[in-house]
């Protein structure tokens, strides 16, 4: 591997992968203990079945009989067993809001443009996840809508062979226009994220107007038949919790999946442990007023609790990163807009895909670089105090 690797590390642009990751040192056929042992446990291949023993397992444990016909590559397993079938590429770090939870007042510092992964990059790493394994990729930003060529890359992310599910994170601001476009492109799942359902606050929040633009958005999904369509609500004490049942409202009659997300930590977000509402809480509030509300049965990789009220067409989940992680059933990788790769939203190790892609890789020597970055991969997060510390990027970079 070391071989493959060495003539990216005296590259201008290159970064010593070395350093960042030690098991890079292992040439191919060794016997690396920790290879060994991979392979010993694991075998070549992975099968959902994994995913589905998570479950039940502690994230340092996995079943040793587990079926290898799956076409998941080692490259998406990390040491825990976890395979990684969930990709969310960020196509720009630009936005046309300016969220206080995302972002600081002054705004933060943007990767020049030629830095920026290009259409035809993308699509080349997105090819090598999806022959890989993957079969979701969620397209985020920034705000994905305002890179002028998403419908081209919808377009041809959703021939991939092997991929099932094309989805996009959006504010909606300028969503309307566009939809009709990026479906007939592929697109078939969405999220829009709105925190408030009052116009005021809204512009409070975002710094920026815009509040029916995203409101007619969701319609505007619905009537093209995207069902549910998501709805992320970042709740934050003191300022929308007082709302949380009148999204719940929005379920009634509609498609729409309301999505609770508690408040998270990233740079320049004035993170506070008071500012946050947890997931106990939130479901306190909703049961108090909608006592029919019914938990379903979740997915073992869903980052979200599920709910369901009798009577009501859409349904309410709690995305509780802060209080209660979902790090052991964690199937999700991040290529962030400037090209660096990011196993853990939030750890703050991040290698750089851009740089050896550029200065001439070949599929398989990308391959080994993003396999040995998801076998860093930590069982889980260091949690919330700990992560309010911890040096990371702020979101807008790091992509929704």
């Amino acid at each position: 591997m070391r071989r493959h690797l060495s003539k990216f590390f005296h590259c201008p642009i290159g970064i010593n992968l070395s350093n960042s990751f030690p098991q890079l040192k292992c040439d191919v056929g060794s016997n690396c203990a920790a290879s060994s042992t991979r392979q010993a446990l694991f075998g070549g291949h992975w099968n959902e079945c994994a995913t589905r023993a998570l479950a039940t397992a502690s994230c340092a444990s996995v079943s040793e009989d587990l079926p290898k016909d799956n076409s998941v590559s080692d490259m998406l397993v990390d040491s825990f067993g976890r395979l990684h079938t969930y990709l969310r590429i960020s196509l720009t770090e630009r936005c046309n809001l300016r969220c206080q939870y995302c972002m600081p007042a002054e705004g933060v510092e943007l990767t020049p443009s030629p830095q920026i992964l290009t259409n035809t990059e993308i699509l080349r790493l997105a090819n090598l996840f999806v022959s890989s394994g993957v079969t979701k990729i969620r397209l985020t930003g920034g705000e994905p809508t305002v890179r002028k060529d998403i419908e081209d890359i919808c377009l041809e992310l959703s021939n991939l062979k092997g991929l099932r599910t094309l989805s996009m994170t959006t504010n909606g601001i300028a969503l309307t226009r566009k939809l009709p476009r990026l479906k007939d492109c592929g697109l078939t799942a969405l999220n829009i994220s709105v925190d408030t359902l009052v116009p005021a606050k809204f512009e409070f929040m975002t710094r920026r107007k815009g509040h029916e633009k995203v409101m007619n958005s969701i319609n505007a999904a619905i009537d093209l038949g995207f069902n549910p369509v998501k709805v992320n609500c970042v709740v934050m004490r003191g300022f929308n919790d007082d709302e949380i049942c009148d999204f719940v409202e929005l379920t009634r009659e509609k498609p729409i999946d309301i999505r609770f997300i508690e408040f998270m930590p990233f740079d320049g977000n004035v993170w506070n442990v008071k500012k946050l509402v947890p997931y106990s809480e939130m479901l306190d509030t909703v049961m108090k007023q909608f006592p029919s509300l019914k938990r379903v049965q979740d997915h073992p990789t869903d980052t979200a609790k599920n709910f369901t009220i009798d009577g009501h067409e859409g349904r309410v989940s709690f995305i509780t990163s802060m209080t209660e992680h979902f790090c052991a059933g964690c199937n999700r990788l991040r290529l962030l807009a400037d090209g660096n790769f990011k196993v853990c939203l939030f750890g703050p190790s991040e290698v750089s895909l851009r740089d050896p892609l550029r200065c001439g890789a070949e599929d398989h020597e990308l391959r080994e670089i993003i396999g040995a970055a998801v076998k860093k991969k930590k069982a889980s997060h260091a949690g919330m105090f700990d992560i309010a510390k911890t040096a990371n990027r702020p979101m807008i970079h790091i992509g929704g």
